[in-house]
């Protein structure tokens, strides 16, 4: 049940009880909305990596300046920052079916524009910044859309499935994006990508219009009122467990995600390697992230320890990266920082999605995806500048470094939240470093 603008709300549980049962790992692909939704976004998502790798590279080639790819992605992110929760609080409001119709459709156009100007020989910098922040004005109602959307397709048994699903699509596309994006830039150049992307999204267009309203799991819309964006809010600040997640998210996706500045860097002044190279460090990247997809898909709870761990692993092997002496090394570490970075991602997202009353779902998504990519207009421009000040190795290192200090510093407050205290031990021959209940002072007093 939703609640109005200051109403006082249910108490909430400080974690989420979430479902421990087992499932297929492809169980929420028997759901017919959601397998015309699922195949929809393989399409979009292949030409979405495809616009990704060739954006970067003609901001690179446009201006040389790694500062610049930099701003790209800030401006592509920016919107999300400003005006990601009243885009939330839109969602919450609207028939998440038709809003994505129309946000689909705006960036179909922008692909296509984008694609024009390039393939003419008339593209300039601005251009690219101007498409980049068109697409994220569309993002800030299209990403907590999807999120949210997802529930009302599948119901709250399949959900965790369908999410880690959803981050698996998408980095199945981001093994054959950036190869294909590769091949086109070097064989007819970036302009056939970005075309290619904007027609990718006829696929999630017609995927919606084919859906049946009747088969969607009714979610209450929130009505139109004054105060909702603070309830929101109120809502996320009274729950240890969404706050701390979308906390460790945040430090993560604003200084470890910084790829699109750090990849393309390190392929073209670190090991003098082209475009292929650059594709090819996305592809390795995106089989770690895969298989943490798939992996998620398949277990049977979203632990926060699992979250805190893969983030502790994904900031070290960053700063393990930023030392690699070789191009075949370096791409090998690809692998599992994909890998780790995906578990935080997916574990993250169930975790919020499954511990949120769908009523307010639209606004806590809105929320965790502000702060998981507005972060970029902060972190990608200070990456960018310590990479065109210090070197791409000096960026990488600090930006890995953040997010596991971060990491480690979250699972600290969260251990003292719930009263718990780290023990290590050995159990069946192996180290075990775990969070047990910590003893309290009735416990430890002697019986009377």
């Amino acid at each position: 049940m939703s609640t109005g603008p200051g109403a006082p709300s249910a108490p909430a549980p400080t974690a989420p009880t979430i479902p421990a049962r087992k499932s297929s790992m492809f169980s929420s692909l028997k759901v017919r909305n959601y397998r015309l939704f699922f195949a929809g976004q393989v399409v979009s998502n292949i030409g979405t990596w495809m616009q990704r790798i060739a954006q970067d590279w003609l901001v690179l080639s446009l201006t040389g300046s790694a500062t610049a790819v930099g701003v790209t992605t800030a401006l592509q992110f920016l919107p999300m920052l400003l005006f990601g929760l009243y885009g939330g609080v839109l969602v919450d409001r609207l028939n998440k079916r038709r809003a994505l119709l129309v946000t689909q459709t705006a960036m179909a156009l922008t692909g296509i524009a984008l694609a024009l100007l390039t393939v003419s020989g008339h593209v300039q910098v601005w251009h690219v910044y101007l498409a980049a922040f068109a697409v994220g004005l569309a993002t800030v109602v299209d990403n907590p859309a999807r999120q949210s959307f997802v529930s009302e397709m599948v119901g709250p048994d399949q959900l965790q499935n369908a999410v880690s699903l959803n981050s698996a699509n998408f980095q199945s596309a981001r093994l054959v994006g950036p190869a294909v994006a590769g091949l086109m830039i070097t064989g007819v150049g970036t302009g056939w990508a970005f075309l290619f992307n904007g027609l990718s999204f006829v696929a999630p267009i017609v995927g919606l219009l084919l859906m049946r309203p009747r088969d969607l799991h009714v979610v209450e819309r929130a009505p139109r009122g004054k105060g909702q964006l603070r309830e929101g809010l109120r809502y996320v600040s009274g729950r240890p467990d969404l706050i701390w997640t979308i906390v460790l998210i945040g430090f993560v996706g604003t200084f470890g995600f910084n790829f699109p500045v750090y990849l393309s860097a390190f392929a073209d002044d670190v090991f003098h390697a082209g475009a292929g190279s650059y594709s090819a460090f996305n592809t390795l990247m995106a089989v770690g992230s895969l298989v943490g997809a798939l992996l998620a898909a398949r277990r049977g709870t979203a632990r926060m320890r699992v979250m805190i761990a893969a983030a502790v692993a994904f900031g070290a092997l960053e700063v393990v990266a930023a030392t690699a002496p070789s191009l075949w090394l370096f791409a090998l570490l690809m692998v599992p920082i994909g890998m780790f970075g995906m578990t935080v991602n997916v574990t993250g997202n169930t975790t919020v999605q499954m511990g949120t009353d769908p009523a307010m779902r639209g606004r806590v998504m809105s929320l965790y995806m502000m702060v998981f990519m507005g972060g970029s207009p902060i972190g990608a421009p200070i990456a960018g500048w310590i990479t065109d000040a210090y070197g791409v190795r000096a960026g990488l290192a600090v930006g890995g470094a953040i997010a596991a200090v971060a990491a480690i510093g979250i699972g600290l407050v969260l251990a003292r939240v719930g009263n718990l205290r780290l023990s290590v031990g050995w159990h069946r021959g192996h180290p075990q470093v775990r969070f047990v209940p910590r003893e309290t002072q009735e416990q430890l007093a002697p019986a009377a």
